[in-house]
């Protein structure tokens, strides 16, 4: 019922660190046994002018024995596209999860430009651990891992129950555990492979070798023995065959004695029932056409009841146009585009549109109309306002000259365009009305100012359809003339 357990994960510290090269942090290495199962991230990112690029860390001994402490040095090359000037941030990554301090680098000129940076670290136990370098900028990139193991070589006295120092006694070792199900419940088929995962939790106040068991109904299921740094997690799993409840708890059997809580499970096993055969659809097609250039486009809803790779295929008027694929992980709806269609022709005056779909298991399409293309309604502009005459024979009243503007409303096609004056900010008179097929002209005047030898202020030209267009406001000025001496 019970499967060999296998530990979550090891780690160790690294009790002292110095760089070498270009400036390096110190590194808290370490690690997990598992660690070298473990993915690692893309180890180049684009730029504009090329790519960013870090190289696996290399180690001076990739799998040392001997005596202990040993100091194992660690390189990488950063390759960085440079243009002027560039700033290349890092930092070194250990496998306990620690990280180094970020360093800076200026780097000048242009092209790929790569720097060698270094990590000395020095080791005073057995480790297995990984290093890796993370590029912060100019674009964020981490390197592969670099691998290691330090394996320490027998001296006086010292056996692997000892702690770093070589120095330990019971007493001055505490070892407590603690313990959990995942899940704790269980509902379904009851097939080969793990139901029920147990993990457990060793903390211990000195690092030493810690020897435990799991205890399962009162039964031992498991048993082993790991280096503990500060914390560790260890774990094994079932597979129920059949209903049940029960127990597991983590039992430390040396250097120290301690006995987790108990971590209840509960497993109902169901008959399995074959699942249902996916199903795919097309709903929700809606068509539209642009006017302005004659182009339809549409989109619509592709569904599936289960994970199912969809293919699709856009037709108008039966002649097919653009296909795609899409992908489901489980039951969803997404949303597919056909992007716009010129369209010339007999297809000019209106037709359909038919989205197809095909799943693993069916077909299905849909298909909507679309409307027919129609000219652009004609819009309107107009120039900015330009003073054409200064009248002077107003001076004679006492009164400034008066002053007449013009301003040319453009169409592009025939249409009607309302439009008003505004003088000073204030509407003048009502909306005027022309016929405009192109260009025309319009004018407009204001008297002079009374009491005054000037006339001045603003002027504007609105026009409000057949959609809203301004002139733009223009300053005016205009001076009686001085009279004979």
């Amino acid at each position: 019922m019970a499967r060999k357990a296998a530990a979550f994960g090891a780690s160790a510290a690294v009790l002292a660190a110095m760089a070498a090269g270009l400036v390096a942090s110190p590194a808290q290495a370490a690690t997990s046994a598992a660690a070298g199962k473990a993915g690692t991230a893309t180890a180049a990112k684009s730029t504009k002018s090329g790519k960013v690029s870090v190289t696996t860390p290399k180690v001076s001994s990739k799998d040392y024995q001997g005596s202990c402490p040993v100091n194992l040095r660690f390189s990488s090359r950063i390759s960085v596209p440079v243009k002027g000037k560039t700033e290349l941030a890092y930092r070194w990554l250990h496998g306990d999860g620690s990280k180094g301090k970020v360093q800076v680098v200026k780097l000048k000129g242009h092209g790929t430009k790569s720097v060698t940076v270094k990590e000395s670290v020095t080791f005073k136990g057995e480790v297995k651990g990984w290093e890796a370098v993370q590029v912060l900028g100019p674009k964020k990139v981490t390197s592969k891992k670099g691998y290691f193991s330090v394996s320490c070589a027998d001296q006086g006295g010292r056996n692997d129950g000892d702690d770093r120092s070589g120095v330990r006694t019971d007493k001055d070792v505490s070892v407590s555990a603690r313990a959990w199900a995942s899940p704790s419940s269980y509902e379904g088929a009851c097939t080969p492979g793990d139901k029920i995962d147990f993990t457990g939790l060793i903390s211990v106040n000195h690092p030493t070798w810690v020897r435990y068991r799991w205890i399962l109904n009162g039964e031992v299921a498991d048993h082993g023995k790991v280096k503990v740094w500060n914390k560790r997690k260890v774990g094994f799993g079932i597979s129920p065959r059949h209903s049940q409840r029960g127990w597991a708890q983590l039992e430390i059997v040396g250097p120290d004695d301690a006995l987790s809580n108990r971590a209840y499970y509960k497993v109902w096993c169901k008959d399995s029932t074959p699942a249902p055969a996916v199903k795919v659809s097309a709903t929700n097609l809606v068509t539209a056409t642009n006017h302005n250039g004659c182009k339809v486009g549409a989109h619509a809803t592709v569904s599936a009841t289960g994970a199912a790779r969809v293919q699709y295929t856009w037709a108008v008027n039966g002649e097919s146009v653009a296909k795609g694929e899409s992908l489901f992980a489980g039951s969803g709806s997404k949303t597919v585009e056909l992007s716009e269609q010129a369209l010339t022709g007999e297809a000019a005056k209106g037709g359909k549109i038919t989205l197809t779909v095909t799943g693993p298991n069916n077909n299905d399409s849909i298909t909507q109309s679309y409307a027919a293309c129609e000219a652009p309604k004609p819009t309107a502009s107009v120039s900015s306002v330009s003073v054409t005459n200064t009248r002077t024979d107003m001076c004679k009243d006492n009164r400034g000259p008066g002053v007449d503007f013009s301003a040319t409303l453009h169409s592009t096609g025939p249409t009607t365009v309302r439009y008003y004056w505004v003088v000073n900010g204030v509407k003048d008179v009502n909306v005027l009305e022309r016929q405009v097929n192109g260009d025309l002209a319009v004018t407009w005047g204001v008297g002079g100012t009374q009491n005054s030898k000037e006339t001045k202020g603003t002027i504007e030209l609105v026009v409000v359809s057949p959609n809203a267009a301004s002139s733009g406001v223009a300053n005016y000025s205009a001076t009686c003339p001085k009279a004979d001496a």
